[in-house]
């Protein structure tokens, strides 16, 4: 089901939001059914617990969740999704009076409860229906919730119904959607147009390796985003182990979550220039897959010997780089599920990014925290540049050691940016468990907070 509001004049059931430390003051002034039913259940508002209310003759009159606290907040967000899922399916509204920014969270964490990824199997149930709360911008928080639910679908399809020919039609049809110039380079045709690294880790595979390009606007300053499209990743000749292959589907979580970002820009006509730039590949296995040892010539003209073919997503990138500095942007932007590292460092919550900018990492951290969307600055640690030199070429694509490699692989594609205002996102894309508002499977992470950050980052 779409990611909407319901209509404003549909019937709704009040949902209260109350403290625990407020609920005896609320009882005060509510019906005594109500009172009396609510301390027969032993119900406390507890964060996140619900208790649905009688109207007295065996009806529902509505219900109360209970509200977080400070420490609850900064323990889990969207906590008011919890309503979306429990409650009983039809129209509700939200009651009690929230500050804007509080009111936002609810809003657009009720829509993203009502996620559903329902292409194989039908969903048990739809969620609750929610009337946009007083003060929110309806339009605003639809479009992210679509952005987020395109990203979650494109991870949660599996690479059999996924590949790179899959995810250029996906990209086609949202540059379609939204009268934006689309095109892609395929197969050989890569060679001729200069992207050799792209062609190197997907000519292994049956379905050919691409660039997918969407520009869309005509004024204003250019947003250039890159994403990672490894639509399958086996590790290639250093071939992953069954239990680090289960979850390979989403190695294009950066191209889904720069995909989602590109709707949510366009959808809300912010005023700029937006390239999309997408290397889809599949790292596969077969007798023309590239090998450890090999050096290949990137499009910028330097060279990279392959230490790991497990190390792919950022070859791909560094053609998509060089080819995006050719134009340089106002502000360039790369995201990826790039390394096991960033996830060791910080978790599957948050989302590491590196910025040449410290204004511009001040600016995305506090955006982060505004639409809770949490993101921490990793450093671009010069030192640790001799680490990526191997001798034999300019660049080494997997360092050994195993020390500080989401360090290492955001300097290595530093190299195909430079000179640009460039920011850099090492993703997880995948939520491990249910929370509130992001079901287990694929997830978006930073494109809320970018959203929120652009208007500054740009002066627009």
């Amino acid at each position: 089901m779409p990611l909407t509001f319901a209509p404003q004049e549909a019937p709704a059931l009040p949902l209260h939001i109350v403290p625990k430390d407020g609920l005896a003051a609320w009882l005060l002034d509510q019906p005594a059914a109500v009172a009396d039913w609510i301390k027969a259940t032993a119900y406390d508002a507890a964060p996140g617990r619900i208790a649905l209310l009688p109207d007295g003759s065996g009806g529902l009159a509505g219900a109360v969740i209970g509200a977080d606290g400070d420490s609850a907040r900064r323990r889990q967000r969207f906590t008011l999704a919890r309503a979306a899922d429990a409650l009983p399916e039809g129209v509700w509204e939200i009651a009690t009076p929230l500050e804007p920014e509080a009111a936002e969270e609810a809003a657009l964490g009720w829509l993203l409860a009502g996620y559903r990824f329902d292409r194989y199997r039908k969903a048990a149930r739809a969620a609750a229906q929610l009337r946009a709360p007083a003060g929110v911008d309806a339009r605003r928080v639809e479009a992210i919730a679509a952005g987020e639910a395109l990203t979650r679908d494109l991870i949660n399809t599996p690479a059999s119904d996924m590949g790179p020919d899959e995810l250029e039609v996906a990209a086609k049809a949202l540059a379609e959607s939204h009268g934006a110039a689309f095109n892609a380079v395929i197969g050989d045709d890569l060679l001729d147009h200069g992207f050799p690294m792209i062609h190197a880790v997907g000519r292994a595979s049956p379905r050919a390796p691409r660039l997918v390009e969407i520009t869309w606007g005509d004024a204003g300053p250019l947003l250039t985003l890159v994403g990672k499209g490894v639509c399958f990743d086996t590790g290639g000749l250093d071939l992953k182990p069954a239990s680090s292959m289960g979850l390979m589907k989403k190695d294009m979580g950066g191209a889904a979550t720069v995909l989602g970002l590109a709707h949510m820009i366009m959808a809300l006509g912010l005023p700029l220039r937006l390239r999309v730039l997408i290397p889809a590949v599949e790292n596969a296995v077969s007798g023309d897959a590239f090998r450890p040892g090999d050096i290949l010539t990137s499009r910028k003209g330097l060279t990279v010997e392959v230490n790991n073919t497990d190390a792919e997503g950022r070859l791909v990138l560094a053609d998509a780089l060089a080819l995006a500095c050719e134009e340089m942007p106002d502000l360039l932007i790369s995201m990826a599920t790039l390394t096991g590292a960033a996830r060791v460092a910080v978790g599957p919550d948050l989302a590491p990014f590196y910025s040449v900018s410290d204004a511009d990492a001040e600016t995305l951290h506090s955006a982060g925290l505004t639409v809770r969307d949490p993101l921490w600055r990793m450093p671009f640690w010069d030192p640790y540049e001799e680490m990526i030199e191997p001798g034999i070429a300019d660049l080494d694509n997997a360092p050994s050691g195993g020390m500080a490699g989401s360090i290492t692989a955001a300097l290595f594609l530093r190299r195909f940016a430079e000179g640009a205002r460039y920011v850099h996102f090492d993703i997880y894309g995948h939520q491990p468990k249910p929370a509130p508002g992001r079901p287990k499977g694929g997830v978006g992470q930073g494109a809320r907070a970018i959203l929120q950050a652009l208007p500054r980052m740009l002066e627009i």
